[in-house]
């Protein structure tokens, strides 16, 4: 046991209170993963873990405390019972004093273990035996979980991706009679599980899993083929997917350059020049390119920005005595790959002097 998680639970224990680690982080204790989320749950009512840590009441969200360390963020929940779900969320929330109870709440068995201060391990539904077995497996009515919280049917499937296990057969069986229910989840819920499993290192395997359950159309997503690659824009770069999919409008600037890469299928220095180190990068490695190989091009760019090139839109229009046009830029391009590919020196005279006799 961590001694800052350690700390955290004395100290509600010292207020006369119980409290367990339970969940993600015990699962991937068990597994030799390191995590630093950690969920509490404990029969101090919300108040009173208020006073115990002194937390501002911007920390609550549904009746969950959050407690920042420097490692660990801490999410400190008080036992209770859920029913009536509305649109994934309990509209009744009864709190407890019962360990098993709060456990019967969650969704899969290998999320129900919890540890003491300790370090013990309590399992009541058998969690251990699934994490042996590699079984993600409901806690409960398979139909009544899944069905009042569909978001569920995502997180079962990115937890045998990222844990590489199987799904049992009551959640399969569920699935294929219920796609819909992932279509009908919101795409911010969606793109959240999605990018776990797109950054997970069985990501062949995870999108191999959601097209074999039939859940591509769902997702509202479509690929080819995907080269697995390091950077999560990378991977979106080859996937087809929603407008509706809440992307920020620089990531999506992102993944546009990618994809016109990927799409003209080569990098050169003028490529290099243009997107720059990192976006060349990502698409290079999907084109096959050595990483090192185009960074050390990148290094030798004669120029790395446009205020290197001496000579701008302004000269081109005082050598050649013209106005303005779409014609300065044509030229303007045709001077800036001539010095990235050397076949001009980056010298105004020497440049001047090529404007003069191919250009007037």
């Amino acid at each position: 046991m961590n001694l800052e998680i350690k700390n955290i639970l004395e100290k509600i224990e010292e207020n006369g209170f119980e409290a367990y680690v339970v969940g993600g982080y015990v699962r991937d204790y068990l597994l030799g993963i390191d995590t630093v989320d950690v969920d509490i749950c404990t029969n101090a009512l919300p108040k009173d873990v208020i006073t115990i840590f002194n937390i501002k009441k911007e920390t609550i969200s549904y009746g969950s405390l959050t407690i920042k360390s420097d490692k660990y963020n801490f999410d400190i929940t008080t036992y209770r019972k859920e029913s009536n779900y509305e649109n994934r969320r309990p509209s009744c929330i009864e709190y407890t004093n019962n360990l098993i109870t709060d456990i019967q709440r969650r969704d899969f068995t290998i999320n129900s273990l919890c540890m003491n201060k300790e370090g013990y391990i309590f399992d009541y539904l058998n969690g251990k035996e699934d994490l042996n077995k590699k079984l993600i497996k409901v806690i409960g009515d398979t139909k009544e979980k899944l069905t009042e919280d569909p978001l569920r049917i995502l997180r079962a499937i990115r937890f045998a991706i990222t844990l590489d296990f199987n799904l049992d057969n009551e959640i399969l069986n569920f699935i294929s009679n219920n796609k819909e229910l992932v279509k009908n989840l919101s795409y911010t819920r969606k793109k959240e599980e999605l990018d776990k499993i797109l950054s997970s290192k069985k990501i062949i395997k995870g999108l191999k899993l959601i097209k074999e359950l039939d859940l591509l159309w769902a997702l509202e997503i479509d690929y080819d083929k995907i080269i697995e690659v390091p950077d999560l824009l990378g991977i979106w770069a080859q996937i087809n997917f929603s407008e509706k999919y809440p992307f920020t409008k620089n990531n999506l600037n992102i993944i546009k350059r990618i994809r016109n890469i990927i799409n003209i299928g080569e990098i050169n220095n003028y490529t290099l020049f243009k997107e720059g180190l990192y976006i060349s990068t990502v698409a290079g490695e999907i084109l096959g390119y050595d990483k090192r190989a185009l960074n050390e091009e990148y290094q030798n760019l004669v120029i790395k920005s446009t205020k290197d090139l001496k000579i701008n839109n302004k000269d081109i229009i005082d050598i050649l005595n013209i106005n303005p046009t779409f014609k300065i830029k044509i030229i303007y391009d045709d001077i800036l790959k001539k010095v990235l590919n050397r076949k001009i020196d980056n010298d105004y005279n020497i440049i001047k002097k090529y404007i003069i006799t191919n250009w007037k």
